[in-house]
């Protein structure tokens, strides 16, 4: 059986990421880990992740929550720098 960190693995995002998704779509975090996975072999869906991630921090300052945002940031950080802007076709 799988576990939920085992699809997050297989999602090749990190745990903040798919949370980031869970929070922005309102989804469990097992469907995040395939949403997510999903995206990132959509010509596009580097840049969807990205801009919900971003959401995620502007929500998050919204309600005052700094501490939230500033982890969003660090998961928006470390997935510009794995997975944004790579060339088509690597993922």
């Amino acid at each position: 059986m799988l576990t939920i960190e085992d699809c997050i693995a297989l999602s090749t995002l990190t745990p903040q990421e798919v949370a980031a998704i869970a929070e922005h779509e309102h989804i469990p975090e097992i469907v995040a880990a395939e949403f997510g996975h999903y995206l990132l072999h959509d010509p596009k869906g580097e840049v969807r992740i990205a801009r919900m991630i971003h959401d995620d921090i502007a929500t998050a300052r919204r309600r005052g929550d700094y501490r939230h945002s500033a982890r969003l940031k660090l998961a928006l950080k470390h997935f510009v720098e794995t997975h944004h802007h790579r060339p088509a076709g690597s993922a």
